[in-house]
């Protein structure tokens, strides 16, 4: 293939009256590894921005469940003095915690869908929506929840029947 570029380089040179370093010449080849290394980057660089989205968001779920702890301080007080187990706590506060994560991933997913679904009717190219990557993402969604809402649940968790009830 080198030949083959050398000698046509070459040739173009004596067609046009001029030296071969003159032009320029590619191959399909080199021009998809430079898409390729372009598509790499620009995967990174989302990948990245996705992380970042992830971290904060899973940062205010967590702030928003630091929240509910301190406002229902009385409420898991009452339950734990009534024999509500540390468990019983930790599994509500983690529960609300997933269910408000996946409702999160729900309504991204869903707008996701809508904004892809317009651009490929703008487009005019045919869209292909996979239920499998929507469950994982609604998945992935609350786990993430689960994940950030250990800290707060455990807090509620941990949470001393007497002061609580004493908590306005």
């Amino acid at each position: 293939m080198v030949n083959f570029m050398s000698r046509l380089t070459m040739y173009l040179g004596k067609i046009k009256n001029r030296n071969a370093e003159d032009f320029y010449t590619n191959t399909v080849a080199n021009e998809m590894g430079s898409i390729d290394s372009l598509m790499g980057g620009l995967s990174m660089a989302v990948g990245g921005i996705a992380a970042i989205s992830l971290l904060v968001g899973g940062i205010g779920i967590m702030n928003i469940m630091l929240v509910s702890v301190t406002e229902r301080t009385r409420e898991i007080g009452i339950r734990k003095a009534l024999g509500a187990r540390t468990r019983d706590v930790l599994i509500q506060f983690l529960t609300e915690s997933a269910i408000l994560s996946a409702l999160g991933g729900i309504i991204g997913v869903l707008l996701a869908v809508s904004l892809v679904t317009a651009g490929g009717a703008v487009l005019g190219l045919p869209v292909v929506i996979k239920p499998g990557i929507i469950i994982l993402a609604v998945s992935f969604s609350a786990v993430v929840g689960i994940f950030f809402g250990i800290y707060p649940a455990s807090k509620a968790a941990k949470a001393d029947p007497i002061d609580a009830l004493r908590y306005e």
